[in-house]
């Protein structure tokens, strides 16, 4: 049997600290980041972090017969970049537009959001950094940051790696949740631009960059005024407002879809009908620069491109071809740069629901 080491002994006075994790260090990022959570209150959510959940009024808020809808989601191997680059602000924005764009294509206004921190080893300063980002990203999404967790976790992250994951909630009143069933030959496929990549895709992008050999400090040759790890942390576009705002304004928006993994051939379909499909005009798509570079760069083919960037799209919406132009025009005044890139059509059982005209400007 063995022994227990004799009182007094280094054995014996383990601290939690010594197993590294630093809760000091945790409640000090807290108390930094308690500013920046108090800046994303909204009707409906206005207590202080810290408690042991999160607390939201639907009444405050003005609902009166709400249906809520929940989203999750993390900001995949981009974080590798922000590690490596030590650029930390800027994931967090990613983190929340991951899922409050995957809320408001249902139609949904995001309410709040929670986020998750893992890492091995805790570095308030980068935590802070990154829950920033998440701050921002909360007040363009018009939710409030009402709880999270900042876990440290030594032996199952290496260093100063890390993760993260959000989750937000929203609600719409009953009847006008998206998509709508009335979707109709001849309905207009209206795109809305990226900033970039996003968040989808990072595991070939950092493929492509180490066989280019550059590094994140670099200028990006596809701008130049930007150092590489920049460029490529450019954050995910929300486009929660702008679309809130078309929903308010007009009728005849009857679905969006968010283009992420997976992006046009896979996430078109998750809001189409059977017997309906989308013939997409690709040489309309505005092709960014960065997707240029990483096509030559990692001789990607299109086909491949067009299931794993958005190419330049961020946001699909499907209108009513009658009222395109009124709904075209209210995106334009909540400053979205609306293009039109196709239209609705007929689709045979078993058939491909994304069809192509057209080549891509790569």
């Amino acid at each position: 049997m063995m022994q227990k080491p004799p009182a007094g002994s280094p054995e014996a006075s383990l601290t939690y600290a010594q197993a590294g994790v630093d809760i000091d260090a945790g409640n000090a990022m807290v108390d930094e980041i308690k500013p920046l959570v108090r800046a994303t209150r909204r009707p409906g959510a206005d207590a202080e972090i810290g408690g042991f959940g999160g607390l939201f009024d639907l009444k405050a808020a003005g609902f009166t017969d709400p249906i809520l809808v929940a989203a999750n989601d993390g900001v995949g191997t981009k974080v590798k970049i922000a590690i490596e680059s030590g650029i930390h602000d800027t994931v967090g924005i990613d983190l929340v537009a991951m899922c409050v764009n995957d809320l408001v294509v249902q139609g949904a206004e995001p309410l709040f959001f929670l986020d998750y921190y893992a890492t091995g080893k805790l570095d308030p300063k980068a935590g802070a950094a990154i829950v920033k980002g998440i701050a921002q990203g909360c007040i363009q999404a018009g939710c409030a940051l009402i709880g999270g967790e900042t876990a440290e976790m030594p032996g199952l992250y290496a260093g100063n790696d890390y993760d993260l994951a959000g989750f937000s909630v929203g609600a719409a009143e009953r009847g006008r949740l998206l998509p709508a069933g009335d979707l109709t030959p001849g309905d207009i496929v209206l795109g809305l631009p990226s900033s970039g990549v996003h968040s989808n895709g990072f595991s070939l992008v950092r493929r492509i960059v180490e066989r280019t050999g550059l590094g994140w400090t670099d200028p990006a040759p596809f701008e130049t005024s930007r150092t590489l790890g920049e460029a490529l942390l450019t954050p995910t576009r929300i486009y929660v407002k702008p679309l809130l705002a078309v929903l308010r304004a007009t009728t005849g928006l009857k679905a969006l879809a968010h283009i992420t993994g997976g992006g046009f051939p896979d996430n078109i379909p998750r809001v189409l009908p059977d017997g309906i499909g989308v013939r997409l005009d690709l040489a309309q798509v505005p092709v960014l620069p960065v997707f240029r570079w990483l096509a030559q760069q990692g001789n990607v083919a299109p086909e491949e491109m067009l299931r794993t960037f958005n190419c330049g799209i961020g946001m699909i919406a499907v209108v009513a071809r009658e009222q395109a132009g009124e709904i075209e025009a209210a995106m334009r005044q909540a400053g979205e740069a609306p293009v039109r890139i196709g239209e609705v059509v007929t689709c045979a059982p078993g058939e491909p629901q994304v069809v192509y005209a057209g080549r891509l400007d790569l």
